[in-house]
């Protein structure tokens, strides 16, 4: 096996330079499965000065699937990272992508490094807004220490993996049609670049980046509001209302709540309706200019008080 890059070739130095890893001497998890982009992550990394821990994470879903970490292991020999090989179980079924990140992120961690790139993001972009996401999600993934590589394209990960010599890994499940981001990535984001004349992928994550840089201002106004004091988030622009409450109802949650359960929030706020109920069995009332969260009564006790008239739906200050 050849030797490891030297950190002055000129390709390593042009492609280090457009990541956005921590500093040099930064201990840093890489989730490296095999493929072109992780293993690109794992050279590149290395080649930017960090203590790399390159960590595979077999879900078991595919017969050989735990000989992937042998490759990942001679990768990280060769590179001089430390190896740990983590397996986890997720049967299949449904939502098995989403439950499969979930997965491997508890045993990664969650300030792990990715090897998502340009595309991957334009991917995301359009999953996004397929599902009906707001400005976060139009953002897609943020720059920095845990998506380092989201400047450089996969034809560049690669390139660089057949210039060092390294044979990625093939995840058929990368081609199963079952699975959104796949379809996105076979079908609709080739039909969206001819439709376009040309390659839309950078457009898409150049767009996401501006939203990204949006939503950071967004999340630094909204802080400025104290969510429970209703006059203030009725007075403040529609944006800046929604993100105070988004937050306030989240609390440590990592799903927000929906679109409508903070519509219906403002609409308490602003003196539309005293009370409202949202999913997870929490009430939120106005009283005297304060919002506050309580437990929702039982069902049995909502039919009751429903018989007499829904106060939820009453009008009042």
């Amino acid at each position: 096996m050849p030797p490891p890059p030297s950190p002055v070739d000129p390709l390593i130095t042009d492609l280090v330079g457009r990541c956005t890893f921590p500093d040099a001497g930064t201990p840093l998890v890489c989730a490296v499965s095999g493929g072109a982009d992780s293993l690109a992550l794992l050279v590149l990394a290395t080649a930017a000065g960090c203590r790399v821990t390159a960590v595979h994470v077999d879900h078991g879903l595919r017969p050989g699937s735990d000989a992937e970490a042998e490759v990942v292991a001679s990768a990280a020999a060769r590179y001089g990272c430390e190896f740990t090989s983590e397996r986890v179980v997720v049967a299949d079924g449904p939502n098995l992508e989403a439950r499969a990140r979930a997965a491997r992120f508890e045993v990664l961690g969650p300030d792990a490094a990715t090897g998502h790139t340009a595309d991957d993001q334009a991917e995301t972009v359009l999953a996004n807004l397929l599902r009906g996401a707001g400005v976060d999600g139009l953002a897609g993934m943020r720059a920095g220490p845990r998506h380092p590589l989201l400047a450089l394209r996969r034809s560049e990960t690669v390139a660089l993996c057949r210039r060092e010599g390294l044979e990625p890994v093939d995840d058929p499940s990368n081609r199963d049609v079952r699975f959104l981001r796949n379809r996105i990535r076979a079908e609709l984001l080739p039909w969206c670049s001819e439709l376009a004349g040309r390659d839309i992928v950078p457009v898409l994550a150049r767009q996401a980046g501006v939203l990204a840089g949006d939503a950071e201002v967004l999340a630094v106004v909204a802080e400025l509001i104290d969510p429970a004091d209703a006059r203030a988030v009725a007075a403040a622009p529609d944006a800046v209302g929604r993100r105070a409450i988004r937050a306030w109802l989240a609390g440590d949650s990592r799903y927000p709540p929906p679109l409508d359960a903070v519509e219906r929030v403002l609409e308490v706020a602003r003196g539309a309706r005293k009370a409202t109920e949202i999913d997870g069995g929490v009430r939120v009332s106005r009283s005297r200019g304060r919002l506050s969260r309580s437990a929702a009564p039982s069902p049995a006790l909502a039919r009751s008080i429903g018989s007499a008239g829904d106060p939820t739906d009453t009008v009042g200050p």
